[in-house]
């Protein structure tokens, strides 16, 4: 009986372990990415619309994960350079003045090529209102 005692700790020690640097590697990716909302306004005479202008940051190395969006998104690179993949495309390396757009749902993700530098994107969505603005897509 004492060794299944010690064994049960074992194993509980290797799993809140396990649990531990999962948590943190996930809250890592998380922190990744950011995406700060400059602007959210309903659109004139447009029933349902919204506009919405991001200021979206990536960390060097950093992935934003697949994921789509609810509206149109118009997206212009400020500094860096951002590999773009979208289901259904060949991969584009947009750099600073370059600007690209998305249909609404298109799967897609965005790699920071840079292992030292930041991606900075100014996004403009038209967007459904009152629905997320971004989607993560699971791997």
């Amino acid at each position: 009986m004492p060794r299944t005692g010690v064994m049960l700790a074992m194993v509980l020690a290797l799993g809140l372990s396990v649990g531990w640097f999962g948590h943190q590697h996930l809250s890592a990716q998380q922190a990744s990415v950011t995406r700060t909302v400059l602007l959210r306004t309903d659109l004139a005479g447009v029933e349902g619309k919204e506009a919405v202008l991001v200021v979206a940051d990536i960390a060097p190395g950093a992935t934003t994960g697949k994921h789509w969006h609810a509206g149109q998104e118009f997206a212009y690179v400020l500094e860096g350079s951002l590999r773009l993949v979208a289901n259904g495309k060949p991969a584009v390396t947009l750099t600073p003045g370059e600007a690209i757009q998305q249909p609404p749902r298109q799967v897609h993700e965005g790699q920071n090529t840079s292992a030292t530098a930041p991606v900075k994107v100014l996004a403009f969505y038209v967007a459904e209102k009152d629905q997320p603005l971004t989607t993560a897509v699971p791997d």
